[in-house]
């Protein structure tokens, strides 16, 4: 199983309700991508001093690196990320991305 893990940084004028709808658009991902699981979101909880200013992020797990794979290129992905990146500080350089190979 793949965890795909993303850390961003909102852009402060981003409402709750905007950052909501991000995740319903990330969610709705599971509906058309074959393999692709749990999907959390959660805001920075950690007390360590190392965030480097990313304040919430959210994990997706898929079953394999194919499906995942699948889900990178996908267009409701592009569309999904693309609303994702417009919220973020600096666009991409508000985000950091890393996937970890976890076993079945």
């Amino acid at each position: 199983m793949i965890r795909h893990c993303v850390f961003v940084r909102f852009r402060n004028d981003v409402t709750d309700d905007e950052r909501a709808a991000i995740h319903a658009d990330l969610e709705a991902l599971r509906r058309v991508i074959d393999g692709m699981g749990k999907v959390e979101f959660s805001v920075n909880t950690s007390p360590e001093p190392f965030a480097r200013g990313f304040t919430h992020g959210f994990t997706i797990d898929f079953r394999d690196a194919a499906a995942r794979d699948a889900y990178l290129v996908h267009e409701a992905h592009s569309r999904a990320g693309a609303r994702l990146v417009a919220a973020l500080e600096g666009g991409t350089d508000g985000l950091m991305v890393f996937d970890l190979d976890i076993g079945a």
